[in-house]
């Protein structure tokens, strides 16, 4: 069970997972997270630095699709001005997710990579799904008791986790 809740890479900011370092694992087939991964959970756009990032990727010819737990109206208000494909109420940590972007994006597993901020929704989806996770800090704490809870029960696996393995980028 420890496994699944272990990424496979991480990195301190979404904009360090570079298309040269994707290429380098054999991915072109991005799903990520929104809130707390790419922008605050209260900010509702993007801002310049998801931008780039997200051009970054479609100029190596990488497909990206945003996958988000929340709501129609937060995600698409999000994703319209990028241009970006996405699923909201995406129902992680569930392996339809990945199955369901991937079929959107006419996608392989094998070349698939989930980015995110929660070892509980986005790494379970990765791993259950059998692709690779990428985990990202978290921009801004939420500091909800659902939230307090959540982190209580992922901190164990985040200290075992750096106990274990060193970061790819810092």
């Amino acid at each position: 069970m420890r496994k699944m809740l272990l990424p496979d890479h991480d990195f301190e900011t979404f904009d360090l997972i570079t298309p040269d370092f994707l290429k380098s694992i054999g991915k072109k087939y991005v799903l990520c997270d929104i809130d707390n991964t790419v922008v605050a959970y209260d900010e509702p756009l993007p801002d310049k630095k998801v931008a780039d990032w997200v051009k970054s990727l479609t100029d190596a010819g990488m497909s990206l699709i945003f996958i988000s737990n929340n709501d129609r109206q937060r995600v698409e208000t999000f994703c319209e001005s990028l241009d970006v494909p996405y699923i909201y109420k995406s129902g992680k940590p569930s392996r339809k997710t990945v199955k369901r972007a991937l079929s959107f994006l006419g996608g392989t597993y094998g070349e698939c990579c989930v980015i995110g901020d929660q070892l509980l929704t986005d790494v379970l989806t990765a791993r259950l799904s059998g692709v690779t996770s990428i985990w990202v800090r978290t921009i801004k704490k939420v500091e909800t008791p659902f939230f307090r809870f959540k982190n209580a029960i992922e901190k164990p696996f985040i200290n075992y986790y750096f106990k274990h393995k060193k970061t790819e980028k810092q």
